[in-house]
């Protein structure tokens, strides 16, 4: 685990966002970072962002597929979705917090207290506002099917008049926003290091398998090659 200790809120190194006092964790500071390449890096490996937001005073936080273009995320739904009616119909738009994380690692301790996991996670707050111009919209929703599989855009019909209008998107700018990572072994207590159970690390990672046809899919029809790739 490093030691650098992580900026005060509101203190920018080049080329990184400015920490807040939302995005200083009030533990492990140790592990943060504010840096463009290691949050854009932990966005774009991420399928699956957790969209937070409050609904009727009671907070409500749904999983979603989301798309990184420069500095913001583009997220979409149905255009009855709640979140993205309310993105859509209030002036300032609709506060939110979106997070990701990745797990790279079981961390076993010898003692329960210090099992942890590896991972890289990324939290962003600020507010979603409903994406009305329609040029935006395509390239958002080209971007949602290409972090999905990259290059699929080019490779299926772009929505139609009927689909763009069942279909709403929000864009979070990446204003505000932290990444925090553990790496490493278990930190275990010196007095426990004689005791006789295992301690290590699980590696995690992701597997593709082998992509299947769809069943009415002409005989014969080769895998693409950006799919292969996978």
């Amino acid at each position: 685990m490093t030691t650098e200790t992580a900026p005060e809120a509101g203190a920018t190194a080049p080329d990184a966002y400015a920490p807040t006092d939302r995005t200083v964790p009030s533990r492990s500071r140790e592990r943060a970072r504010y840096d463009r390449a290691t949050v854009h890096a932990i966005l774009d490996q991420a399928y699956v962002c957790h969209l937070g937001f409050v609904r009727d005073g009671a907070p409500v936080v749904l999983p979603t597929l989301f798309a990184r273009v420069g500095d913001a995320l583009y997220l979409h739904g149905s255009t009855g979705s709640r979140p993205l009616l309310a993105a859509g119909r209030t002036d300032p738009g609709l506060p939110v917090c979106v997070t990701v994380t990745h797990v790279d690692g079981l961390v076993l301790a010898r003692s329960a207290f210090h099992h942890s996991l590896n991972y890289r996670s990324v939290m962003v707050h600020g507010t979603a506002h409903q994406v009305t111009d329609e040029a935006e919209c395509r390239t958002a929703l080209n971007a949602l099917v290409d972090h999905v599989v990259p290059g699929r855009s080019a490779d299926s019909r772009p929505a139609d008049a009927r689909e763009l209008a069942a279909t709403a998107v929000i864009r979070l700018d990446l204003t505000e926003v932290c990444a925090k990572l553990r790496t490493g072994g278990p930190n275990d207590d010196p007095e426990d290091l004689d005791l006789p159970y295992w301690s290590g690390v699980v590696p995690v990672a992701p597997a593709y398998g082998t992509p299947v046809p769809a069943a009415d899919l002409a005989p014969g029809t080769a895998v693409p090659d950006y799919l292969a790739a996978l």
